[in-house]
């Protein structure tokens, strides 16, 4: 019996070298246990403790199918305390039965899929519901946040974390493991407990306020609600706390949003749209705002079936405290106009909502925002969605779709395709209009300007 002790829970690497090794050596699944630390063995059985450790195994090459990878990074996350034995069984019938990974009749595969979907789910409940309380640490912010996931997700989460909230110093607490971030490196430490993490703070006053006028009783189905955000992870959200309140006056809000919507357009999400933006207008969140003449928040209808971000605000939307006003403005209100999209029915918005700019004598000309500046106004990008709902957002630009997507998106590689959010939601990449008024010859510029008409074409036909 060979007994192999892997490092973590979560140790995708640690199992991957030991499972090469135990394939070169022919070791039978039956004969092999796996271990976490110390801890009592994730396998069926026991006996004859062997240590085996996987840096002393020999590591002979040989390929897998792709998805088999996919599918044990995400498994090795599980709780289920078979995972590495039944990984390391698919991977021997694998050496003889190629197809099995397309086999979703087979029962083990069958198995490894739903333990799979389970800890996908749990990383999205980590993102959504993970809610941050501002503490005082040597005099300066710190936010911390309690978690309690169902699988070994932590770690595979960190990076989401880091860079969704590059610019601000917080910790992650869970009973397993417990990460910090200083706005340069992260580090890890031992797990919580419930009475570490803080009840509360001043800001959450603000935000059951704004939860509270953006709640539209007419969209809540109770039953869903429940399956996608379990009770569990209700303690850790204030706005919770409001639901059954809103929901239990949802007849009469409800009534109440129809008569206001046959008198002005967007109902009550127009109100919470102007809360919004008024501010934005007094955004702090980054160093951009001194410099710059104002906020340029987005514009459009608030029931808007097809958003438009941006990078940010150039020059002269600067001047006017409106997007795409400019000569980028232009020709993208031009390229709508032949792809058909009628620009009063779409909203338009940045991922940067000032100015960014070198002065050079009178003139300011255009530079890049950072990746700190892109993630400190994501918040503001979120919420606008949250309130237009659209069917479909169009990242204009590697900027815009950094901000959507919270990682770095190479454009030649994913634009054109239909992709969903993180957050939800259908989504497509193209070009921003300024990338075409930088090209240097007029024949690329008329190959790209009709490529960018076409993925407009293409956003449209993709509303439902």
């Amino acid at each position: 019996m060979r007994v192999v002790t892997l490092a973590e829970p979560d140790d995708f690497d640690g199992w991957r070298d030991a499972a090469r090794g135990l394939i070169g050596e022919g070791a039978p699944p039956e004969q092999v246990v796996w271990q976490v630390g110390g801890g009592p063995p994730d396998l069926f059985g026991g006996g004859g403790d062997i240590p085996s450790p996987a840096a002393a195994l020999p590591t002979p090459a040989f390929s897998v199918p792709r998805p088999f990878i996919d599918l044990a990074r995400n498994v090795v996350m599980a709780s289920d305390p078979e995972r590495f034995a039944l990984l390391y069984t698919l991977l021997t019938r694998l050496r003889r039965e190629p197809g099995l990974i397309e086999d979703r009749a087979d029962p083990l595969m069958r198995r490894l899929d739903t333990l799979a979907k389970g800890v996908r789910r749990d990383i999205h409940k980590m993102r959504a519901f993970l809610r941050f309380r501002e503490v005082e640490e040597d005099g300066q912010p710190r936010f911390v946040a309690w978690f309690e996931p169902d699988h070994h997700i932590v770690r595979a989460n960190a990076a989401f974390f880091v860079n969704r909230f590059a610019s601000m110093r917080w910790s992650i607490l869970t009973p397993a493991v417990s990460l910090h971030w200083d706005c340069k490196a992260l580090s890890e430490g031992p797990g919580a407990t419930k009475a570490d993490a803080p009840d509360g703070d001043p800001t959450e006053a603000v935000w059951k306020t704004y939860y509270a006028s953006i709640f539209n009783p007419a969209r809540v189905k109770i039953g869903a609600m429940l399956k996608e955000m379990p009770r569990k992870y209700w303690k850790n959200m204030p706005e919770t706390a409001l639901v059954p309140g809103l929901i239990a006056g949802a007849q009469a809000r409800e009534a109440q949003m129809i008569e206001t919507a046959r008198t002005s357009i967007g109902g009550n999400s127009a109100a919470a749209w102007e809360a919004l933006r008024d501010e934005a207008g007094a955004c702090t969140r980054c160093p951009l705002y001194k410099p710059a003449t104002q906020t340029v928040f987005g514009e459009g209808p608030v029931d808007a079936p097809l958003m438009f971000v941006g990078e940010q605000p150039g020059d002269q939307e600067d001047l006017a405290g409106r997007p795409f006003v400019g000569p980028a403005g232009q020709l993208f209100d031009r390229a709508l106009g032949e792809a058909g999209v009628d620009r009063s029915r779409t909203y338009v918005t940045n991922a940067v909502k000032h100015f960014k700019f070198e002065a050079r004598g009178k003139r300011r000309i255009h530079a890049k925002p950072g990746t700190g500046e892109i993630d400190a106004c994501r918040w503001w990008i979120e919420q606008e969605r949250m309130i237009v709902r659209p069917e479909l957002t169009v990242a204009l630009g590697a900027t815009a779709a950094r901000s959507l997507f919270g990682r770095t998106v190479t454009i030649g590689r994913e634009r054109g395709q239909r992709l969903e959010l993180p957050e939800g939601g259908a989504a497509l990449i193209t070009v921003h209009p300024s990338y075409l008024l930088r090209l240097p010859d007029e024949a690329t510029r008329q190959l790209e300007y009709a490529r960018f008409i076409d993925e407009l074409k293409m956003a449209q036909a993709m509303l439902a």
